[in-house]
């Protein structure tokens, strides 16, 4: 069954499709936010069934239901709305059904049951979606193990801003007046209480959109959030780092998709003052697993795999010294004197803009005693 999908808001959009895509007999030929193009679309497209918001700002979904019928008069549509004032109306129209938001899996199962020609098993879904913090804040979509970023819209940057405060925080109480001196510090306590308060109905209003169990509840004073069963990219990541068993070349394949899902920083792009201590943590912690895989590649004679890995070290992390001290080094192994120079030239650099000083130490030691050796 031909199926389009009509709604202004794209992540509702985003999840209604994900949602069907796992229903047999279910075929998705378009999507639309924009209710002009899914009109001017309609008799290319010509579907079978419609998904359509009743709230929308440009076209009401009731006139675009009117209209749709009359140029398709045996399409089936299922209206989708947060209200219910329109359904006496939308039956009117011979809706086939009318779903209020957050649209449920198991109410959708029991509309798409009621279409001619759908087979009713219905199977289970792998996909998930998955809070994300390495890099910067986002939602994804983690379907068959390949994490897909959703588009998420925040009505501002403070609601952002405080989902990811309370994420770091997650499953634990935070006083509300700790919140309104992190985010508000220059507002009275009444003002800043109004502005928490309707912060934290626009993230509650993204999550239901995102239709994401994840609550924030408020007990004494202070706020709870809770992931419930919904995953944090730092968390899995963790946990998979601590059941690591001793790296050989049967386990190595797991330390490389945890050096690989550890795609930049926690939270680096936010660049949150708040994050910074869980961001230190999290890049010690990435950085022995770092040391772990070279010293194995090192030991096991694979010297160019080394160098890759310390070259991604250097690419998140360039005032990470010990970097270029073991490139210079796995470098000479090589007999390769023009990296060496130019992983020098790059220290110097680095090491003057960031301190305004030339290098000393064991790294300078270390290269004027090769220069001696190889003049």
């Amino acid at each position: 069954m031909k199926t389009i999908l009509i709604d202004d808001e794209p992540l509702a959009l985003a999840y209604l499709e994900k949602l069907l895509e796992g229903i047999p007999g279910i075929t998705i030929v378009g999507k639309y936010s924009n209710p002009r193009k899914a009109l001017e679309s309609l008799k290319m497209v010509t579907p079978n069934l419609v998904f359509l918001d009743i709230e929308m700002p440009e076209t009401n979904g009731i006139e675009l239901a009117e209209y749709i019928q009359e140029e398709l008069s045996d399409v089936k549509i299922v209206f989708i709305t947060a209200y219910d004032a329109f359904a006496v109306k939308a039956f009117e129209l011979n809706a086939v059904d009318y779903i209020m938001k957050p649209v449920k899996r198991d109410r959708l199962i029991e509309t798409i049951r009621r279409l001619p020609n759908i087979e009713t098993k219905i199977t289970e879904q792998s996909d998930s979606i998955m809070v994300c913090c390495f890099q910067q804040l986002s939602f994804c979509m983690n379907r068959d193990d390949e994490l897909q970023p959703l588009d998420v819209h925040w009505r501002t940057f403070k609601a952002r801003e405080l989902f990811a405060f309370l994420i770091q925080h997650r499953n634990q109480p935070i006083r509300k007046d700790i919140i309104l001196d992190l985010f508000w510090p220059e507002m009275d306590w009444k003002k800043g209480f109004s502005q928490l308060y309707a912060t934290i109905y626009q993230i509650r209003k993204t999550l239901r959109t995102l239709n994401i169990n994840i609550t924030i509840s408020s007990v004494e004073n202070s706020y709870k959030l809770t992931l419930n069963e919904v995953l944090l990219d730092v968390d899995v990541w963790e946990n998979e780092l601590n059941e690591l068993s001793t790296i050989s070349n049967e386990t190595l394949p797991k330390y490389q998709k945890l050096i690989d899902l550890y795609i930049g920083d926690y939270l680096a792009l936010d660049d949150y003052i708040w994050a910074e201590g869980e961001r230190e943590r999290l890049r010690g912690m990435w950085l022995q697993l770092m040391k772990k895989v070279t010293d194995y590649l090192v030991f096991r004679g694979n010297y160019s795999g080394a160098i890759s890995l310390y070259h991604r070290i250097q690419a998140l992390h360039p005032y990470y010294e010990d970097s270029y001290l073991m490139l210079m080094i796995l470098y000479e192994s090589l007999g390769d004197r023009p990296s060496i120079e130019q992983q020098y030239s790059n220290y110097t650099k680095m090491f003057m803009n960031e301190y305004g000083l030339k290098p000393t130490g064991k790294i300078k030691d270390w290269y004027d005693k090769w220069k001696m050796e190889n003049k």
